[in-house]
């Protein structure tokens, strides 16, 4: 299956969506290593130093994640781990994600499935450890929702990003290693993605908007045929990096909770 790369909007923070696409730069992720320059202060959840391997994140203002098309899933029509590319703004990636999951959880709790993914550099270490528990997924059960835990390095918790209730609205918040609220985020009412983007806004209080994460919408085929997603996330390039470890991780929940879906399913 051959992915085109699109051009992908810049977000500005405090200031709406620009009307016009940039188009992101071409580069050969597989060749060539990219290496941030020193980082700039960090605005929220200051940290005294970065965890290693976050270096690469401490300059970037837009994060794309590429979700690898599973072509065994797409043959016998089964759920298989997902596997994801971390990329910067030059389409270079910076890491990769693999789920790790059994079969069982895969074939009977299908996206609500617990699993753990496990975030490496190019080096192959370990960066960032995201788990997630076996949980509910309903408008209409306000208890045990979805919650994700975020690890940087493996072993350190430095965040979690858990669903908050509401009858109409995807509403998530990132919180810090204490289970304090740091941002919000809030989805549209229909989630789809038929035919069109969609865009998950993160605010402070609902109504400053810092950034955004948006699942990209990749054309018919690709949204029928194969679970493959693409998302971008949208920061200040100033935030701290454990909080962007964080809204990686809620790209892989938002994946799982809205977008997952096989030929198993149809």
């Amino acid at each position: 299956v051959q992915n085109q790369r699109r051009g992908l909007p810049r977000f500005h923070p405090g200031a709406p969506d620009p009307d016009q696409s940039l188009p992101a730069s071409s580069s050969d992720s597989a060749t060539q290593a990219w290496q941030p320059s020193l980082p700039l202060p960090n605005s929220f959840l200051p940290t005294v130093s970065l965890p290693p391997g976050l270096e690469y994140l401490s300059q970037l203002d837009l994060i794309i994640i590429h979700q690898q098309v599973e072509l065994l899933g797409m043959i016998l029509g089964t759920e298989t781990s997902n596997k994801y590319e971390i990329k910067n703004n030059l389409g270079q990636r910076i890491y990769f994600a693999v789920e790790e999951s059994i079969c069982f959880n895969r074939t009977f709790c299908s996206t609500l499935r617990s699993c753990i993914l496990r975030i490496t550099d190019n080096s192959g270490r370990e960066i960032i450890t995201v788990n997630r528990p076996l949980r509910c997924n309903s408008c209409w059960c306000p208890c045990y929702l979805q919650e994700l835990e975020i690890q940087a390095p493996p072993g350190t918790i430095v965040g979690y990003v858990a669903q908050k209730w509401d009858p109409f609205l995807p509403k998530f918040t990132i919180q810090n290693a204490n289970k304090e609220d740091i941002l919000k985020i809030v989805g549209p009412c229909a989630t789809c993605g038929c035919f069109g983007d969609v865009d998950f806004v993160k605010t402070i209080n609902e109504k400053l908007t810092i950034g955004k994460i948006s699942k990209y919408w990749s054309g018919f085929v690709n949204n029928v045929f194969t679970n493959a997603d693409n998302f971008g996330i949208h920061v200040p390039a100033d935030l701290d990096v454990t909080v962007k470890a964080a809204m990686i991780g809620a790209c892989f929940l938002f994946d799982f909770m809205f977008f997952e879906h096989s030929l198993a399913g149809l």
